[in-house]
């Protein structure tokens, strides 16, 4: 009896752990510089190598549009700024977060995610393959406990203990979270970070 009290209670933990992890409002969270952060990490030999390899669906925004992105389980992630033209909502497949939907901008588009290996489905999305880009990451460890960071596009996003913080290697501004399942689902660890 004991331990199946005790097991029910563990199971429950970890299914509230996303949402017991924001506690926080967003604003009040201690602030972080993003780009310190990983050359931090970098100093410390903390960090290590990871591309974007899982299949998107994506579609052409609408000018001015603005896209939510939600992480199953944390709520909203960033507002996006408004669409500009020939900007691109980019769809995750990636069920334990919700298939999260972002913002890339019609400059960053071609060189991350290539030309379309589908056609538009009703809803305008098409199938698109990460170009697969080595990427910069270090995993947020528990010592850091809860921060937000400004992300390149000047939305506050929320990091937690686990999560990946991210680095465009040629463009060090092209710094942010993804979420930690986000990390695992859409990513592949090409060197692991230590």
């Amino acid at each position: 009896m004991f331990n199946r009290l005790l097991f029910t209670a563990c199971v429950a933990a970890i299914i509230a752990a996303p949402a017991l992890a924001q506690t926080a409002a967003l604003e009040d969270l201690p602030q972080r510089d993003r780009i310190e952060w990983i050359d931090a990490a970098k100093s410390a030999g903390h960090t290590g190598i990871a591309r974007k390899t899982r299949p998107v669906d994506a579609r052409l925004t609408e000018p001015g549009e603005i896209i939510v992105t939600k992480i199953a389980g944390q709520g909203t992630e960033t507002r996006s700024k408004p669409a500009g033209e020939g900007d691109w909502v980019v769809r995750n497949r990636c069920d334990q977060t919700g298939d999260e939907e972002y913002l890339v901008s019609a400059a960053k588009f071609p060189s991350r995610y290539g030309d379309p290996v589908s056609e538009p489905d009703a809803g305008g999305y098409r199938e698109f393959r990460p170009t697969g880009r080595d990427m910069t990451y270090a995993i947020v460890p528990e010592a850091d406990g809860e921060f937000a960071i400004e992300a390149p596009w000047g939305e506050l996003q929320r990091v937690l203990p686990g999560d990946a913080i991210v680095q465009v290697p040629d463009d060090m501004n092209d710094t942010y979270r993804v979420e930690a399942r986000a990390f695992e689902c859409t990513y592949e660890i090409v060197e692991p970070a230590k």
